[in-house]
């Protein structure tokens, strides 16, 4: 049995990783950890737990908090788990991180992305980078099955990665031409309060933000640059759309030579074929962010204009679940030897 801590457990990202491992066989919650509500059960923040999980909130400098655990999950802002992650490492642990944090392997280009979203660009732990994983199992499932600390990806990252490698890797667009159009429900912007996401603000409202630069397009371009094996410059344009949950990422490249959507389609469904939660669709399919509701799914949608000779991906996830907790769990798994899709094989909700 793996033996689980959350920090940051009342975090939308600490009870999304909760709630799906009250569903997994093998794993056992342990401890769980916050700033807030300390001294509650984890079912008196969130009612829906009650008979399911009644663990309490500890302090991270609770006596408690060290009980014997096998693996740390740090649903943490940036530059928490930096600090954090050597002390659970020493222990024999292993590290699975939501924040930047470890999403890079260099120090080198952690202070890219640090510089980029105005953080402080010296890692506080940088031998640690260069044995830590990028956490997007369908990309790096050798590494992350080697690793001790993983960084998990970005929920954007991670809708526009999955949509575009198999076009990076096929050399299939021009690497400059490529566009990330991409809308978010508002819990993307996480649980702490702003004036920004009340109600009266948000109801009926859409717009772009951080048009000046996203962090997440850092791991996009290194990403799609890896697998093409050439630099790839994207334009990125970040949305939030009045809706809970769901990211909807419309996925442009300029064709380098004329294809049909079959043989697009084709590709596409052989980069992922061990891929369990990679479904490819050609153009007809009506599949729509619902059909990846509470789910660690993403469903492409790959069509080509042939009038302009463009690659066409839509590529729909739960920005809660594949795009963080469920991407958590399934790094979890790889890095313990267990199937991937443990805990995790199963369908949304619908309507």
């Amino acid at each position: 049995m793996i033996r689980v801590k959350v920090v940051g457990a009342t975090g939308y990202g600490g009870i999304g990783i909760i709630e799906l491992l009250l569903r997994h066989p093998e794993a056992k919650l342990v401890t769980l950890i916050a700033r807030e509500d300390v001294g509650k059960t984890i079912a008196q923040v969130y009612p829906h737990l009650e008979g399911f999980c009644d663990l309490p909130i500890l302090a991270a400098d609770d006596p408690a908090a060290d009980a014997p655990v096998d693996v740390v999950f740090f649903s943490t802002p940036d530059r928490v788990g930096m600090f954090d992650a050597r002390a659970e490492l020493e222990k024999g642990r292993k590290v699975i991180d939501y924040s930047g944090d470890f999403r890079f392997t260099t120090a080198e280009a952690y202070a890219d992305y640090a510089t980029r979203i105005g953080k402080d660009p010296v890692h506080a732990s940088p031998d640690l980078l260069g044995s830590n994983a990028y956490g997007m199992v369908e990309l790096h499932r050798d590494a992350i099955r080697q690793a001790r600390v993983v960084g998990n990806p970005g929920c954007f990252a991670c809708s526009c990665i999955l949509g575009l490698a198999p076009a990076a890797k096929n050399r299939l667009v021009n690497p400059r031409s490529v566009i990330c159009d991409c809308k978010s429900g508002i819990s993307g912007a996480g649980k702490k309060l702003n004036a920004a996401h009340h109600y009266p603000q948000r109801y009926e409202q859409m717009n772009a933000y951080k048009l000046a630069g996203h962090q997440h397009v850092c791991e996009v371009e290194r990403e799609l640059s890896l697998q093409g094996g050439e630099p790839f410059t994207v334009t990125f344009t970040a949305q939030v759309v009045p809706v809970c949950r769901g990211i909807m990422s419309c996925l442009y490249g300029d064709l380098r030579r004329p294809m049909t959507e079959d043989e697009v389609v084709a590709l596409y469904r052989d980069f992922y074929r061990d891929s369990p939660f990679v479904r490819v669709y050609g153009s007809t399919a009506a599949v729509g962010t619902m059909h990846v509701r509470g789910t660690n799914f993403c469903n492409l949608v790959v069509s080509v204009d042939q009038r302009t000779d463009r690659l066409r991906v839509v590529s729909y996830i739960d920005n809660l679940v594949k795009g963080q907790a469920g991407s958590a769990l399934q790094v979890m798994n790889v890095m313990f030897g267990l199937p991937e899709t443990t805990g995790l094989d199963h369908p949304g909700m619908y309507p």
